[in-house]
């Protein structure tokens, strides 16, 4: 029997939109599934993630211009309109009459003859209305633009979108597809231009950063593997790590398999950098999985601490033990979090450690880029309610660590009650310990761009 034809990227992507509900279920794990039918890996990822993170402002476009509210369109043919309007909206490059023909093609593939009709009539009257696809936002009118980077947007014949100089709370939770009390947190926080700039780095592609594995390889070493191996990547001396700027599997790249590499963030790697451990430390990582930071804990202390990995969710614990064995540490060990603390291996720690990493769950508010559902999820309410567990495992933390050692509190959130003020009303409540030091990044879209979070390192007295 022969095998079917590959996919379209529109198809996958289609199918993705719709099998997910972003407040319910994750859009990977679908995409994961179905990436193998198509020749198109990379464009069918990119339009789901950058479908789903301006989803709202994509939704306010079609409502707009085709006079039909979304909530009367199936969502089958729906979602085929999302994605013809995402392109037409955020990526120039493409034209407009391939964008435009191809949604036709998978409506007819996906609805029927019947319905190809209708989408091209909604996609062409958006295109109609369409007056520059690639505008300057610094010579165009915001009310009428859907900014795409920091110096380009989407220009529109017609005002829909709210007046910045009225309501900038409104206009960036409508052009970035954000909830309207975060922006109004981060203006109360961080002033018009950082909020201004947070959003843009919120809905970014984001860039594909590794960290060497120096138990095997330097960053030099390392790069110059990738230019023998045809891969496009640049330097970041200051935290020797590097980016992978053509974005592909990176299980595939050369050295993944061997161990010569993490992937991670450069935000994210910056904990442990703070935590400054030492090799004759002994380090709990208790909110370990998925294990990067558990791993450079290990490459920075030459895999000559004793490092204890643990995570409350088991099976999350496993790509820690995956990660682990990748790369060929040797001072790691991990243990499942109920049994923790009947281990006669942590008894004969006495419980108490020279460094506690605590990665705490958080509201990703400094990740949204990467974690696209995350916008979906999130309400006030939530932010109390992580406050209380973040607060219950700083306690917990604290219980752990012998005097004069140290906590190393990390988020990647960027809002303030979950950092700053969290480990203030700690100190406050524990006398015994004090701030050593502290840092927030806020997310970016510049040339080498980056997550948001924040770290503090708390010492034992």
């Amino acid at each position: 029997m022969p095998a079917s034809s590959p996919k379209s990227a529109r198809l996958i992507a289609a199918e993705v939109l719709n099998r997910l509900d972003p407040k319910q279920n994750y859009a990977g794990p679908i995409l994961a599934e179905l990436l193998p039918q198509t020749h198109e890996r990379q464009r069918a990822t990119d339009l789901v993630f950058g479908t789903i993170r301006n989803r709202s402002a994509i939704d306010r476009v079609i409502a707009t211009f085709s006079g039909r509210p979304v909530q009367r369109i199936p969502i089958k043919l729906l979602n085929i309109i999302r994605l013809g309007a995402y392109e037409l909206v955020y990526c120039p490059e493409t034209p407009a009459y391939s964008i435009v023909n191809e949604a036709v093609e998978s409506a007819k593939l996906i609805s029927g003859e019947k319905q190809t009709d209708f989408v091209n009539a909604v996609l062409r009257q958006i295109t109609r209305h369409i007056t520059s696809r690639s505008a300057q936002l610094s010579q165009v009118d915001s009310p009428s633009t859907i900014p795409q980077t920091p110096l380009t947007g989407c220009e529109f014949d017609r005002d829909f979108l709210p007046d910045p100089k009225d309501s900038p709370a409104d206009y960036l939770a409508a052009a970035f597809s954000l909830p309207k009390w975060l922006i109004s947190e981060w203006l109360g926080e961080y002033g018009l231009e950082e909020t201004r700039q947070t959003c843009f780095a919120s809905n970014r592609r984001p860039s594909i950063y590794v960290r060497p594995n120096t138990l095997k390889i330097t960053a030099q070493e390392l790069a110059e593997n990738f230019r023998r191996a045809n891969i496009d990547h640049e330097m970041l001396p200051e935290v020797e790590m590097i980016r992978i700027k053509s974005p592909r599997d990176v299980t595939h790249l050369t050295g993944f398999a061997q161990g010569l590499f993490t992937v991670q963030d450069i935000t994210a790697s910056q904990a442990a950098r703070l935590l400054q451990p030492q090799a004759n430390w002994t380090i709990l990582d208790l909110c370990a999985a998925p294990g990067a930071k558990t791993t450079q804990l290990a490459e920075l202390t030459g895999d000559s601490a004793k490092i204890i990995a643990t995570d409350i969710d088991s099976q999350r614990l496993e790509r820690v033990k995956e990660n682990i064995a990748r790369l060929d540490v040797k001072s790691v060990s991990t243990f499942v979090y109920d049994q923790l603390f009947e281990n006669s291996q942590f008894k004969i720690l006495n419980s108490k450690f020279d460094a506690v990493l605590l990665d705490v769950p958080c509201s990703n508010t400094g990740v949204l880029a990467r974690r696209v559902e995350s916008r979906y999820r999130l309400k006030q309410n939530t932010i109390a309610e992580l406050t209380q567990t973040q607060a219950q495992l700083l306690q917990k933390a604290a219980a752990l660590v012998k005097p004069g050692g140290k906590i190393c509190y990390s988020t990647c959130s960027i809002q303030k009650a979950e950092n700053a003020d969290l480990v203030r009303q700690f100190i406050a409540k524990n006398a015994d310990f004090e701030l050593q030091n502290e840092k927030l990044w806020l997310p970016s879209a510049e040339r080498f761009d980056h997550d948001g979070g924040y770290v503090a390192i708390i010492r034992s007295k």
